[in-house]
């Protein structure tokens, strides 16, 4: 039995099914008369325990994954949401109860948002589990330990679910809902765990079964046949042939050099970066700083962390983009403001625009790290929309004395737009998992259009070629930072169509390099102009 749905990375795993526990079960609601207070009490300790935990486990992670217990961590403290529990408890809920109903209802606020803020869900939820797990003296449903690899099967996956795996014994995951652009396939992405997510039929699974995960294919085989059993591992064994390959630089057939670097979170991801052969940085993303807090940092702890980021990175290029704040990733000193749809509002440099002293303080602090270690810095700006948003961030780069200042390519806009905004900023990044969810309409958290966030899709390629053929107009570098860099297919189309660089998670680099030493850049843009001549992503990859 075969199972579709979409996959991340594009790795090959071989295994049993191992399935997550069933969530716990809605408590009843059977009426409290007991001593209120003391139940208030009791929710109060159980909230602040979960808290505590998840704030730990921000602690010992790294990257994405971080910022994304950050901000569990920063819910389960939601004065709103505990003042919705000791109010429901005053009107004769139980705990339990009452943590229920009021974590059910934020969440179905998120939901009606929509976008990023609609992703929250799933940790609210989880935060919901683990709360009431507390209260009654019972296990969280959690990743379940076995003494043999296996591939865990389960509805869906929560940032702590995901913290908690151990990659000497989860060989791949698979759900049954979840977006392969939402933070648990960028965490998977950044471990190198082959998953697929929105997996149709994922419900029938039984614990035990033999799988193979394709997650290249976004393929789940159930039940797989001794043919497909050997094919599997033949796969296995070219990935592993081409990981253990040497360290070069990235490069096509015909010797015409790409550079690939690497996606980063905080500066304990710089070594992993080296060792997986980044020839440098292509997303350095600088939210760990400021999440988790109630005012910026000052300058000189900004400088302090650029410096430990940039110094393994001596001579080679940093691309650090400014703060990304908004949207999901809500900061109470920069923007308070209760939006429609978040993803639409006040988030990147159009909120940084109005707080034009927090975004000088960054780049000034920035600029003093490039001093400091020699290295290579490019600063970029997120969700540039025109010209106007990038000759402002260009002329304050500029004014701090940076030498090299771009913006990124995340809003369809800049993309019709790219040669104005080229002639305006030094480099252009492409943010693919933005730009498709924008150009599609298609939330990239909703497993129900998981169909439509697609990079491979005809509409998302076509604004992609129109950047590289500005950036071959100015004269302008034209890099890809977004989860798309990291197909070794996809990358051989995205340099067809006028890209010069891509930047991924750091485990597909090998497959990526691979890749590219098949095809001469004549023959990418051959792929390339059959490809965005497709009438659909399916078809787009079926023309490669």
């Amino acid at each position: 039995m075969n199972l579709q749905g979409f996959g991340v990375g594009s790795r090959v795993a071989i295994g049993n099914a191992v399935r997550m526990p069933a969530p716990l079960p809605e408590p009843k609601d059977t009426g409290f008369s007991g001593d209120v207070a003391a139940e208030q009490e009791r929710a109060k300790a159980s909230i602040a325990t979960v808290q505590s935990d998840l704030a730990t486990r921000a602690t010992a992670a790294e990257g994405s994954l971080k910022e994304v217990l950050d901000a569990q961590s920063m819910m389960a403290a939601d004065p709103t949401i505990a003042q919705m529990v000791t109010d429901a408890i005053a009107g004769g809920k139980t705990a339990e109860r009452a943590v229920f109903e009021a974590f059910a209802s934020y969440a179905e606020t998120l939901k009606a948002l929509g976008g990023y803020m609609a992703e929250r869900v799933t940790d609210l939820n989880d935060i919901s589990q683990r709360i009431r797990a507390d209260l009654s003296g019972v296990p969280v449903p959690e990743v379940p330990r076995r003494d043999e690899p296996f591939i865990l099967v389960a509805v869906d996956l929560a940032p702590a679910d995901t913290s908690k795996l151990d990659l000497d014994k989860v060989l791949a995951f698979v759900t049954r809902d979840g977006s392969p652009k939402a933070h648990t396939g960028i965490i998977a992405a950044e471990k190198g765990l082959p998953a697929v997510v929105a997996v149709s039929g994922a419900d029938d699974i039984v614990e035990g079964q033999r799988l193979v995960v394709d997650a290249g294919q976004g393929l789940v085989i159930v039940d797989p046949t001794d043919d497909e059993v050997a094919a599997a591992e033949a796969e296995q064994q070219r990935q592993a042939e081409i990981e253990a390959a040497p360290l070069e630089p990235g490069a096509l057939a015909d010797g015409i050099p790409v550079a690939l670097l690497a996606n980063v979170g905080k500066p304990a991801d710089a070594q992993a970066a080296l060792e997986y052969g980044a020839e440098g940085v292509g997303l350095f993303r600088t939210e760990f700083l400021f999440l988790d807090r109630d005012e910026a940092p000052s300058k000189e702890e900004q400088t302090a962390d650029y410096t430990a980021m940039l110094e393994p990175f001596a001579g080679k290029k940093v691309v650090a983009r400014v703060l990304d704040a908004g949207a999901d990733k809500p900061l109470t000193f920069l923007n308070d403001a209760e939006e429609a749809n978040p993803a639409l509002g006040m988030r990147g440099i159009r909120i940084l625009r109005e707080k034009e002293h927090l975004l000088r303080d960054q780049l000034e602090a920035m600029r003093d790290a490039q001093e400091a270690t020699g290295a290579e810095l490019w600063v970029m700006a997120p969700m540039v929309a025109d010209a106007a948003d990038s000759e402002y961030f260009t002329a304050l780069g500029r004014e701090v004395g940076l030498s090299v200042v771009g913006s990124m390519v995340e809003v369809p806009s800049a993309a019709v737009v790219a040669e104005q905004v080229l002639e305006t900023s030094d480099f252009v990044s492409i943010g693919t998992n933005d730009l498709t969810q924008y150009a599609l309409a298609a939330d990239r958290v909703l497993g129900t259009v998981a169909g439509y966030q697609d990079p491979w899709h005809p509409a998302v390629l076509r604004l992609i070629g129109m950047i590289g053929e500005a950036g071959a107009r100015t004269g302008k570098p034209v890099g890809v930072c977004g989860e798309a860099a990291a197909d070794p297919r996809l990358a051989v189309v995205l340099i067809g169509l006028g890209v010069t660089s891509l930047s991924m998670a750091p485990p597909a680099l090998a497959g990526v390099r691979a890749s590219l030493k098949e095809h001469t850049l004549e023959g990418a843009r051959a792929i390339a102009a059959r490809v965005v001549a497709a009438s659909s992503a399916a078809a787009a990859r079926a023309a490669f």
